[in-house]
């Protein structure tokens, strides 16, 4: 089992920034890929960012390209979102996620989901 603990979501104005955290622990070998997806209300969760094992390979929704980068901390194996210019259509709940891959993870075949941090974008 791994287990995902998320955080850093918030109020933010447009244009601001805001950088989401996702610890895993456990066995994490196993699922060593990690990123992020997002979820508002009435629709279905969507790929957001992720990085492979070695943080070598990254991966980016289209809607968030050259606003967020996603990396990664071994010593706390740690996965970070650091989001920039951020719009108010980026609102959503955020939720950590880790699979076998991070080809995995961009269509949608996760193993393991953190919970979700809100993350509101006012205008």
């Amino acid at each position: 089992q791994v287990q995902l603990v998320g955080s850093g979501g918030g109020l933010v104005q447009a244009g601001g920034s805001l950088r989401l955290s996702c610890a895993a622990s456990g066995r994490t070998f196993s699922s060593p890929a990690m990123g992020w997806f997002r979820q508002v209300p009435g629709k279905e969760r969507e790929f957001v960012a992720a990085t492979s094992w070695s943080g070598g390979t990254t991966y980016y929704a289209d809607s968030v390209k050259g606003r967020f980068a996603i990396s990664r901390e071994y010593a706390q194996n740690t996965v970070y979102l650091q989001m920039n210019s951020l719009k108010p259509e980026d609102t959503a709940v955020y939720y950590c996620a880790a699979s076998v891959s991070g080809a995995s993870l961009k269509t949608g075949r996760v193993d393991y989901w953190g919970q979700g941090t809100q993350v509101t974008v006012s205008s």
